[in-house]
């Protein structure tokens, strides 16, 4: 059993190393149906930069559950998903639950990015990033970014 986990750790390993090397194009071929709005390329390396900065100063919300909770009890920030999560239906309520608070939101084609971003080797849904001074400049490009993204139908 010992040797199965170890080869699945490896086949996770040539998995994110194939990751990393595909291209921002290449990784919006396999997005959901609902992954509307789509961060731009630039835009998603901001968000990029923004998260691990926030994930140092343990600013952030990882996964649905966690983030679904703190919404709703009226925490602010804006939140990003992952565009590639499969099945949809985990996490598909979440963007109305944001609209619903005036959250801003915008999806980035890679989970596996996602988590990465937050210093973890484990591929993450979404994630709420929460304002903070050592990255508040950064914070308010990001969150006027997203805002001023036009919202799906």
């Amino acid at each position: 059993m010992g040797k199965s986990e170890k080869v699945n750790e490896n086949d996770d390993t040539m998995v994110e190393e194939d990751t990393e090397t595909k291209s921002y194009e290449e990784l919006s071929e396999n997005l959901s149906p609902i992954a509307n709005p789509l961060a731009s390329e630039k835009l998603a390396k901001k968000l990029y930069k923004t998260i691990k900065k926030a994930s140092k100063k343990k600013m952030v919300r990882r996964g649905v559950k966690e983030i679904q909770k703190f919404v709703r009890k009226g925490e602010t920030g804006f939140v990003v998903f992952a565009g590639d999560i499969t099945p949809i239906e985990v996490m598909c309520h979440l963007p109305c639950v944001c609209e619903e608070n005036k959250i801003p939101y915008a999806y980035v084609p890679s989970k596996r990015d996602l988590g990465s971003a937050t210093g973890i080797k484990r591929p993450t849904c979404c994630i709420m990033v929460k304002p903070h001074e050592e990255y508040q400049e950064v914070y308010d490009k990001c969150f006027s970014s997203l805002k001023s993204m036009p919202l799906p139908i």
